[in-house]
């Protein structure tokens, strides 16, 4: 019987088993290769003779260069290209390209500009689609942000996580992840930049410990882990409305005093420093951000080992 496909387009549609599945696969074969150069190949291969095909609608550093590298560990290769250089620049439909990649390569992974084409892209394709990045969500971040924790201050289930700033792409794929892993998840935005109303009545109904504010003190308050992010992101055309109404959302050192003394810093980066984070913070030693990026490589290893069919 053919099983089916494995896309991995948003958090809420995966189970908290297969999540888990992930993030242990992941510590696991970052545990193995210490010590390894990057071009290393992991002993199981486990995207031997595949391919993957990585397409650009928006810029990317670490989304880039994390899934080529992850490809390449897991034995398998890349082909890179940005939506300009394909046909999809021309008026080519997304159904059409998905069907075309479908006999092409292996898997698709997509830094979109809008979620219903990573969606459409799912739903034409016979191989799997890896949302890299949309604005509705940043799945495969927030693996690597999940597994940076549980890496320094042991297992999520239970924790208290802080978000503060923009409800935006980053906080919706953890609101998706809250309940699925059995952390809360404190949230604080002004209201003209709150959460997706949706995601937080999905969380709700799945019993999910989620809790919006408006006030960043509340939400930071005994937390173990405060998350922030820019608060203008590619395609926002209200620069000056977003930093007026998120400059109280700040994550400086008095903010980062209120959370649990041994709480930590995250960011997923790029960072504007002295608008969301100060640089005491981002460089401090509760932050690990950079161990945070790094991850990115880990968590998409094993997602795409996960899409293969090779875990879970």
């Amino acid at each position: 019987m053919t099983q089916p496909v494995r896309h991995f387009v948003d958090l809420w549609r995966l189970s908290g088993a297969d999540l888990r599945a992930i993030l242990d696969d992941a510590a696991a074969r970052k545990a193995a290769r210490r010590g390894w150069t990057q071009g290393r190949v992991d002993p199981d291969a486990p995207a031997s003779e595949r391919t993957l095909a990585m397409i650009f609608q928006k810029n990317s550093t670490r989304t880039r260069f994390s899934f080529d590298a992850a490809m390449r560990q897991l034995g398998g290769d890349v082909i890179i290209s940005t939506a300009a250089d394909m046909q999809l620049g021309r008026g080519e439909s997304i159904e059409d390209t998905a069907k075309v990649l479908s006999r092409m390569v292996d898997a698709i992974m997509i830094r979109a500009n809008s979620h219903e084409d990573v969606e459409r892209l799912a739903y034409a394709s016979t191989i799997p689609v890896i949302n890299g990045l949309s604005d509705k969500g940043h799945p495969c971040q927030i693996l690597a942000d999940l597994m940076t924790f549980e890496e320094h201050r042991g297992p999520v289930a239970g924790k208290t996580l802080a978000w503060v700033g923009d409800g935006n792409n980053v906080c919706a794929s953890f609101i998706h992840a809250a309940p699925k892993l059995g952390f809360r998840l404190k949230i604080a935005s002004p209201a003209i930049y709150h959460p997706d109303l949706m995601d937080l009545a999905r969380a709700q109904a799945e019993q999910g410990q989620v809790e919006a504010t408006d006030d960043p003190r509340a939400a930071v308050e005994g937390a173990d882990c405060v998350i922030t992010d820019t608060w203008v992101s590619m395609g926002d055309t209200d620069h000056d409305e977003r930093l007026e109404a998120l400059e109280p959302y700040q994550v400086d050192e008095a903010l980062m005093s209120l959370a649990a003394p041994e709480g930590v810093f995250l960011h997923c980066l790029p960072a504007h420093r002295g608008e969301e984070v100060t640089d005491a913070v981002i460089d401090g030693p509760r932050s690990l951000v950079w161990d945070e990026a790094e991850n990115r490589i880990h968590a998409q290893k094993s997602i795409l080992a996960w899409c293969f069919g090779k875990i879970g």
